[in-house]
């Protein structure tokens, strides 16, 4: 079985045709041809802003053209996470595999974050079958890595009451709030100093961890590798002489990092003594991951002597500040059981020209006070290592209206159709809610999205089942709607 046998066929088909179209969040480009294209094909109203979004807008069901004006939202970028790293996101096409009642990519993310969700609106925008008021759908840009799109909506894009965000990934639940958060980037000035000489190289990788979403996933205890390798390094300089030639690990801000590495020297004498400590710490983090992060592998090799080494007071303070900065779950909210409130992702660590560390981390929280409290005491540890710390402009959270209209057709649709009350909750990550809310503050806003796994990863794959019930809710809230 391929996803062209998957049923609803029209949803499935233009969720296919959107994989074939390169997207990387900031190279929009062929999937805004993309979009208009299909928009001149159906005979759909279509334009852009100055920042590259697109809205569309159809009419009414003859008879609904008096209901309120709905806006389908998604985004049209994804995250490009690949297990085999000469795969060009730019140019090659996300390949497909129906797998029991799952679809995933061949070694890549799906793109299903937020491919369906712009699939499902512009599978609304050309079934004669619904029935429903006046649709608009707004696809937007760089969701995933700065929210530039929403950030920068232009005037009259959209004109609706009510907004469904398709962006959500859980089935049989309707969300009414989202996180804010902030970038925080802490950037180490190097001298590249002579490689002392004597010294026996060692590269430490960290490999195959699961990743993931840094909001969604942020709770579920998984390793993040940058950690990883900082907190090897550390516990090494405090009894041996180390020389740092190259640390990196992550790629983007809203990912926990799956893998790292360093290379570092030690005198030759000292080498067999850290072999022996490493394998107790692989032992150690294998003992505290168990159950968690089975496939992920720790490795430590000999490696080629470098010419020059980062200089000896910006590594020892780059490795305590990796080690000391928070990571993780920082607190749960009162409001919402269950729900991260507050968290923090140590997301990358890169090496930049002119003998610069970058490393970037990612701040969240549903209470903006606790956002800015967990930024800076990211960049009271950073700035007192020697770093030079910017934070982001950042993005304001949505706060949840437990009485929201919308959310009770959302509610009422999942029930009828499937005997279930969906539940009502926020989530720890940044949709743009939050964003359309300022400058749109009469809208009525919800998000649903059908069950999605290992977002952000390779691991990502998408639920068949809850597929069809998203579109069947989808649909069914349009029809509620179109009668109010």
């Amino acid at each position: 079985m391929t996803i062209k046998d998957l049923q609803p066929a029209l949803l499935f088909d233009i969720f296919d045709q959107i994989n074939q179209v390169p997207r990387p969040s900031k190279k929009e480009e062929k999937i805004r041809k993309f979009l208009l294209d299909f928009a001149a094909k159906h005979g759909i109203e279509a334009k852009t802003d100055a920042i590259g979004n697109v809205a569309m807008r159809v009419p009414a069901t003859p008879g609904c053209e008096n209901a309120p004006t709905v806006v389908l939202q998604g985004h049209m970028d994804m995250v490009c996470e690949s297990n085999d790293k000469s795969f060009d996101f730019e140019n090659s096409p996300i390949k497909t595999v129906v797998e029991g009642e799952w679809v995933r990519a061949e070694g890549t993310t799906l793109g299903a974050d937020n491919g369906i969700g712009v699939a499902a609106g512009l599978a609304v925008c050309v079934d004669k079958s619904l029935v429903h008021g006046p649709v608009e759908c707004l696809f937007t840009v760089d969701e995933e890595t700065g929210l530039t799109g929403a950030n920068n909506l232009g005037e009259g894009m959209i004109t609706g009451s009510m907004l469904v965000n398709l962006d959500s990934e859980d089935d049989a639940e309707v969300f009414v709030g989202c996180a804010g958060g902030v970038d925080t980037t802490c950037e180490f000035k190097f001298q590249p100093t002579a490689t002392p000489a004597g010294l026996h190289f060692l590269k430490l990788d960290v490999a195959n961890g699961l990743g993931g979403h840094s909001g969604c996933d942020i709770h579920l205890g998984r390793a993040n590798a940058n950690r990883l390798v900082a907190r090897f390094l550390w516990a090494q300089q405090q009894k041996h002489e180390l020389a740092l030639a190259e640390i990196l690990g992550g790629n983007l801000r809203n990912a926990i990092p799956r893998a790292a590495h360093a290379i570092f020297g030690v005198k030759a004498e000292d080498k067999d003594q850290i072999v022996a400590e490493f394998n107790q710490y692989v032992a150690d983090i294998k003992a505290e991951f168990a159950g968690v992060e089975d496939a992920m592998t720790l490795t430590l090799t000999s490696a080629d002597a470098p010419a020059t080494c980062i200089d000896a007071t910006t590594a020892r303070n780059l490795i305590a500040a990796l080690y000391a900065v928070p990571n993780g779950v920082i607190g749960m909210s009162r409001d919402l059981e269950g729900l991260v409130e507050t968290s923090t992702n140590l997301a990358s660590i890169k090496l930049l020209p002119d003998n610069v560390i970058l490393v970037t981390t990612s701040q969240r929280s549903s209470v903006e006070s606790c956002k800015w409290d967990i930024a800076r005491r990211v960049e009271a540890i950073f700035a007192l290592a020697g770093a030079k710390v910017t934070h982001g402009d950042g993005y304001p959270g949505w706060k949840p209206d437990m009485n929201s209209r919308l959310l009770q057709l959302a509610s009422d649709s999942y029930e009828e159709l499937y005997g279930i009350r969906p539940a009502v909750k926020a989530i720890h990550a940044g949709l743009e809610c939050g964003l359309f809310k300022l400058n749109h503050p009469h809208l009525d806003m919800v998000s649903f999205g059908p069950t999605l796994q290992g977002v952000h990863s390779p691991s990502e794959r998408m639920h068949i089942p809850a597929t069809q019930r998203f579109w069947g809710q989808l649909t069914l809230l349009l029809e509620k709607i179109s009668k109010l």
